[in-house]
């Protein structure tokens, strides 16, 4: 990694930042969240095996927000929930998703259960945004699908 820590922290700070401020709704508690982030990325470096830097970075923000909960606070809700997705119906959301494909459910498991962004995931998956964003059109067509048919 040319350049280092300092150079993979300055072009992936507000990747994270952003990611820390959306699930927080505190701009000053994901400042602190963010910082906590990079301190444990450079603790963990000489272990990273390569790969994207920005899933590793949001790996590791997803972790700090999960100590974060652990303690006590609260993160903002999630604007949109696959609940809101599938009509009412007699199948809930966890066996629903356990009968999609690998892909879509994986997709629909990091932007709507871990709250990533389109670009987030496109960072993590080595993928563009526009490619994110159809993947989760088509797995929420299939995930209503789904469940509808188990709902008749």
């Amino acid at each position: 990694m040319g350049g280092g820590l300092e150079q993979l922290f300055r072009a992936h700070w507000p990747l994270v930042n952003g990611y820390l401020r959306r699930r927080t709704g505190d701009a000053a508690l994901a400042e602190e969240l963010a910082q906590e982030t990079f301190y444990r990325a450079t603790r963990a470096f000489l272990g990273w095996r390569g790969g994207s830097p920005a899933a590793w970075l949001l790996a590791i923000a997803r972790h700090v927000l999960v100590d974060e909960v652990r303690r006590g606070r609260r993160l903002v809700e999630l604007s949109e929930s696959l609940a809101a997705a599938a009509p009412e119906g007699s199948r809930d959301v966890a066996d629903t998703l356990a009968l999609l494909p690998e892909s879509q459910r994986r997709v629909l498991v990091l932007v709507y259960v871990y709250g990533y962004s389109h670009a987030e995931v496109a960072a993590m998956t080595e993928s563009t945004e526009g490619a994110v964003k159809t993947a989760v059109w088509r797995a929420r067509e299939a995930f209503r699908r789904v469940h509808e048919e188990g709902s008749t």
